[in-house]
């Protein structure tokens, strides 16, 4: 640990922890063995930071929300085990509405990412540089999205999905799906990302058949929804897709146009 950083003495620090110069860890901080906190990173009160993660230079992690209603609630921010915070990122605190805002493990937050209050990420999620999310935003694990793009409040994106850059998501995204264009609309299933993870090509077959009738055959959801009910086999995947679309209270993205 450089001298020239800032260590509160309440902060809870573990082993091999290298914190650079110029750092400032806050109290009521808690840092996993093996972490390496780069030059200029602050870390408010609240962080809760995993093991082996990496938080490069200008990130500020716990930042009170940039919300009105917050008023002053003792929330916190998770980030779990071997997750990577490049340059500027910056991770706002929960509000009383969840207490937490929440990073999975194995993530990837590019340059000038923004993760407001309230969002809750799964596992192994990549997000490219200068991504926003706005508060209360609920992604699963897998999810892959490029730079440039704005995630409205209270957006799902279900796991496995890819969302192309420089686009608004303003409707909820179903799982194993590619989004694109403006407004954002279903452009196909994932299915390169689901063959790099070990599914099958039956599985994936299933897949894009599930969504060929969501989307393409011109049903409305309902409608959609009751045909897969009763003549897509029985899988795991189905039962995903099927429970976030009727979980998804203020839609979901628009089909192909």
């Amino acid at each position: 640990m450089s001298n020239l950083s800032y260590i509160h003495p309440e902060a809870k620090i573990g082993e091999n922890v290298t914190i650079s110069p110029f750092a400032c860890i806050y109290e009521n901080v808690e840092i996993g063995d093996g972490t390496w906190i780069g030059p200029n990173v602050t870390v408010f009160p609240g962080a809760r930071i995993g093991k082996n993660c990496k938080i490069f230079p200008g990130a500020v992690i716990a930042a009170i929300p940039q919300d009105l209603k917050y008023k002053g609630e003792d929330s916190v921010v998770e980030i779990g085990d071997n997750t990577t915070i490049r340059e500027c990122v910056t991770i706002n605190r929960g509000t009383v509405d969840k207490m937490k805002t929440r990073i999975g493990s194995n993530c990837l937050l590019m340059a000038y990412v923004h993760i407001a209050h309230d969002c809750i990420l799964g596992d192994h999620i990549i997000i490219a540089n200068s991504v926003n999310l706005a508060g209360h935003v609920d992604i699963e694990d897998y999810v892959i999205i490029e730079g440039g793009t704005g995630v409205g409040q209270f957006v799902r994106i279900g796991a496995h999905a890819f969302i192309s850059g420089l686009t608004g998501v303003r409707k909820n995204v179903p799982p194993f799906t590619k989004a694109a264009r403006e407004p954002l609309q279903y452009v196909g299933v994932n299915s390169v990302g689901l063959r790099r993870r070990g599914f099958s090509n039956e599985t994936i077959l299933q897949i894009e058949d599930i969504y060929r009738t969501l989307y393409v055959k011109g049903l409305n959801v309902s409608n959609a929804l009751a045909v897969i009910e009763q003549e897509a086999p029985a899988s795991k995947e189905k039962d995903q897709i099927l429970n976030f679309i009727r979980n998804s209270k203020d839609g979901i993205m628009r089909g192909i146009s």
